[in-house]
């Protein structure tokens, strides 16, 4: 996390919805032989306080947690961009990077293999209902021998949470006209990602 305060001042409230908005971030828990990650999606609970997920069982982070509960954070990122010192119309600025990320951290540990469904349940319900008026996808709709038979490829995971963090680097720290003139530059820019939304982000930032 940026140690500038000026970037941590969004609420936790702010950061959960921004979590459990994105749904997908990085998992990462340390091993003997150094840390290791995995690209997930997710479920978090409104209240911020559990995570469900799945892995699939050949994963090294799956090896780690049959031996014990461990350790880790889940690092979810938003919209970032280059910012460009000639975009805020001012001198003696530097170049730099903005972005948003909430880290979550806390205890991930193994469930009981017959929670795989409800799990995977929760988790496509809450994908599909956000492509309404599309009829949602159930797993129903499957074949039910090829269902359970991918359900035995993959294991169910919670998380504890037990801090949240979150930095919104968004030019906070300059005046607002200068914030807006680099909110412009973004929009018209390339080298980042999600664009859009950064740009709208910076808009909407408070100094």
């Amino acid at each position: 996390m940026h140690p500038n305060p000026s970037f941590r001042k969004e609420s936790e409230t702010r950061n959960i919805e921004f979590a459990r908005e994105r749904a997908f971030g990085t998992l990462a828990v340390n091993a003997n032989d150094g840390p290791l990650l995995s690209h997930i999606p997710f479920l978090l609970m409104e209240d911020g306080n559990t995570i469900e997920l799945h892995l699939v069982r050949s994963n090294p982070i799956v090896q780690s947690l049959k031996q014990a509960p461990q350790k880790g954070v889940i690092s979810v990122l938003g919209g970032d961009s280059y910012i460009s010192p000639d975009w805020y119309f001012v001198d003696d600025q530097v170049p730099t990077w903005n972005y948003i990320a909430v880290h979550l951290r806390g205890t991930i540990e193994l469930l009981p293999q017959d929670e795989i469904h409800n799990i995977l349940e929760r988790l496509s319900d809450s994908m599909e209902t956000r492509l309404l008026p599309k009829k949602p996808w159930v797993s129903s709709k499957m074949d039910q021998d090829i269902y359970q038979k991918m359900l035995r490829q993959i294991v169910p995971v919670r998380m504890a949470v037990t801090e949240i963090n979150g930095t919104w680097k968004l030019s906070q720290n300059k005046p607002d006209e200068v914030r807006m003139n680099a909110a412009k530059g973004v929009a018209e820019n390339s080298m980042g990602s999600e664009l859009a939304l950064l740009s709208k982000l910076m808009k909407q930032a408070e100094s």
